[in-house]
């Protein structure tokens, strides 16, 4: 604030004392601001002097009293907090640098004020590197990508080279980083590498940043990205949220951009004359080096990856599951009629009030689990046996009536339309299941190949299906394919009809 004359200070004195005037009346008439008035009011009441001022009190005493000289800073020897310390410290949940300063100020009462305090630490992460001065939060946030070099892996048995993707993990915290090889970017390995990822951390973060590759997200969007289902399904397990990089944001990923430049001079560089030849055998020569990055210290901050993982991240990250995380694959799946659904050509039940219903169906190498509306309704061990079912008697209507119209009657009634050998055929199909419903598939595909080759030449089918005793959907498809219908019958030698591979087809067959 500029300061006035004394002539001036002394009018504004005199019309507060000897006129009481308001101050905003001091200040229109002595033209100068309110705030100023209030200024010089306030430095005179401190000042201890009294109005009238007395008369051997001259504009230089005045002077002094009203404005007296503070030491320099620099003379008053004030305690400068640790700016590493502080960054460091704010990296902790729920620590400001409010909290900061007023324990600084409880340490040093003399101390400097929060706006100098706020002010020099922002000038002093200035210096660092951009990745560094983002105020991470301790065990909240694991950054992932795939480097952009890979490693060149030899079979020594066949010669066939491979080249493996590298996977990198950082926390953003301590920048303590998890490094592995794996064959591709496949949606099991990203999988895998993550569950390996939790193991040498020794615990889970809050949350999952990582780019928007296609085995993480399904469908990238900068605001409401859909991640894939098995993603998920690991998210939910590890009870952790995934919360990808937006997309052209180049500072959400910022952390793990910095960190695939460092693996890739720190460890890729030096392994570049190596050759491997077992994806074992480089992660092992990977494992030798990461120790010795996330051990070594860093240019401008005090210790290394691994002394602040110890002390921020390690004691804030969440305890592992008791059970390690089984990989699956899901699928959504129409319950048929038969109250079935498909899996990799395996036919699993489900009760039969979910028929034409949509399920999600989740899949390990041992079980079919499968869901409806978040619900699951049914599960079964997984079978490898293709065109076969597998059915639980709880499933099934009571005394195993189909659902709604469906019915035996009612398959023979639409064959019976076509003609009587369709009609002996749908029978015999009927008779060779213990539960007539599981028959329906086959039925129906019958039946439908009437749509496409006609009454007539689908009766011709079936009769010489009815001789060479192979009654399948395959085997009359099969015949009319080959315009086998349109010899004459006693031509026909049984052992030329294609072999019964099995009755059952999947629905998009003849489901439309």
């Amino acid at each position: 604030m500029k300061r006035l004359p004394m002539r001036k200070i002394r009018e504004v004195l005199r019309l507060k004392f000897e006129h009481q005037l308001s101050i905003r009346k001091i200040a229109s008439s002595c033209n100068i601001s309110r705030a100023t008035v209030s200024d010089y009011l306030n430095r005179f009441a401190a000042s201890g002097l009294e109005w009238p001022l007395s008369s051997n009190l001259d504009e230089t005493t005045l002077d002094q009293q009203l404005f007296p000289v503070q030491p320099p800073a620099s003379k008053r020897q004030l305690a400068l907090p640790d700016w590493s310390e502080i960054h460091q410290e704010l990296r902790k949940p729920g620590v400001t640098l409010m909290v900061l300063w007023q324990e600084y100020k409880t340490n040093h009462p003399e101390g400097y004020q929060y706006s100098w305090f706020s002010d020099r630490y922002r000038e002093w992460r200035t210096h660092l590197d951009v990745v560094m001065r983002q105020n991470h939060i301790a065990g909240d946030k694991l950054f992932i990508d795939y480097a952009g070099q890979t490693v060149t892996v030899v079979n020594q048995h066949t010669g066939e080279v491979q080249q493996a993707q590298v996977f990198i993990a950082t926390l953003g915290a301590s920048s303590y980083t998890y490094v592995e090889a794996t064959l591709s970017q496949s949606l099991p390995d990203w999988i895998g590498s993550h569950v390996r990822t939790f193991e040498y951390l020794g615990g889970v973060p809050n949350n999952l940043v990582p780019d928007n590759l296609k085995s993480g997200v399904k469908h990238p969007h900068r605001y409401e990205p859909e991640i894939n289902p098995t993603y998920q399904d690991l998210a939910e397990h590890y009870n952790v949220a995934v919360v990808p990089a937006r997309v052209r944001s180049p500072k959400d990923k910022g952390k793990v951009e910095s960190a695939v430049q460092i693996v890739e001079r720190w460890i890729l560089a030096r392994l570049r004359h190596q050759t491997f030849f077992s994806l074992a055998s480089l992660n092992e020569a990977i494992a030798g080096l990461l120790t010795e990055l996330n051990n070594q210290p860093f240019q401008k901050l005090s210790g290394s990856r691994r002394s602040l993982f110890d002390s921020l991240d390690k004691p804030s990250l969440r305890p592992l599951p008791e059970m390690r995380y089984q990989y699956a694959e899901w699928k959504e799946a129409r319950v048929h009629i038969d109250y079935h659904v498909e899996v990799d050509k395996h036919y699993y039940s489900v009760p039969y009030q979910l028929v034409k219903k949509q399920l999600s169906v989740r899949m390990t190498s041992q079980t079919i689990e499968c869901f409806y509306k978040g619900q699951r309704v049914a599960s079964h061990r997984r079978s490898q046996h293709k065109g076969r079912h597998t059915t639980q008697a709880s499933h099934m209507p009571e005394k195993h009536r189909k659902y709604a119209e469906w019915t035996p009657e009612r398959m023979q009634s639409w064959a019976a339309k076509i003609g009587p050998e369709t009609a002996a055929v749908i029978q015999r199909v009927l008779a060779t299941r213990r539960y007539p419903e599981l028959s329906y598939r086959s039925c129906q595909g019958i039946i439908r190949l009437a749509k496409g080759y006609g009454n007539d030449r689908l009766e011709n089918a079936c009769r010489r299906a009815l001789y060479a005793e192979t009654c399948t959907y395959r085997s009359i498809e099969s015949i009319l394919k080959h315009n086998l219908d349109q010899q004459p019958l006693p031509e026909l030698e049984p052992e030329t009809v294609l072999p019964d591979e099995h009755e059952n087809l999947r629905g998009s067959d003849y489901f439309n």
